[in-house]
């Protein structure tokens, strides 16, 4: 007889225990299980400079693309700046996957403050003649904290800017990480 009312008195518990978590336990996330997205589009101008009399030898195809770039809102040179990309690219095969080929994209505007950093190594996995450029974005600063996703780049030969971006970004459902130190 004792045995069983153990054991009702656990089936009754144990039942209690699983409708009270079912009453009082955290809601899943129903949104976006994945965090906010974000799509941005930008422009990277060309520098103007006349071009002095005597041209320069073009630089050898390997070498080293070093370039500091003006981002703005719209196609022309004229439109607001919202930021600065740079870069750092070595072309040649045995660098092809180097840690050195990234494109930075720093941001400073009322929206927005902080960088992007776009993985350029498959930079050189695309034809010349490519369209759209696919590249990853590993990681951001500032209102870009954590940030992953794609950075499209693609020519824009009719407008004055060489490029246009086209960021797709994720965040974290979570970004109140806290990082020990």
């Amino acid at each position: 007889m004792l045995s069983r009312i153990i054991y009702c008195t656990a089936v009754v518990l144990a039942t209690a225990v699983v409708i009270l978590l079912a009453l009082f336990s955290p809601q899943p996330y129903t949104t976006n299980p994945t965090g906010p997205l974000l799509a941005l589009s930008f422009y990277i101008q060309q520098p103007h400079f006349t071009p002095r009399p005597t041209a320069a030898a073009p630089p050898p195809p390997d070498a080293a693309l070093i370039f500091h770039r003006t981002l703005t809102e719209g196609p022309e040179n004229t439109s607001r700046v919202v930021g600065n990309a740079q870069g750092f690219i070595i072309p040649v095969e045995s660098f092809a996957h180097s840690a050195f080929n990234i494109v930075y994209l720093t941001f400073q505007t009322e929206e927005f403050s902080g960088s992007v950093s776009v993985e350029a190594k498959n930079y050189l996995a695309h034809k010349e003649d490519d369209e759209i450029k696919k590249m990853d974005v590993v990681g951001g600063t500032g209102a870009f904290a954590f940030a992953r996703g794609h950075a499209f780049f693609a020519k824009e030969d009719n407008l004055a800017a060489s490029y246009v971006i086209k960021l797709h970004l994720k965040f974290p459902v979570d970004r109140s990480y806290v990082i020990p130190g």
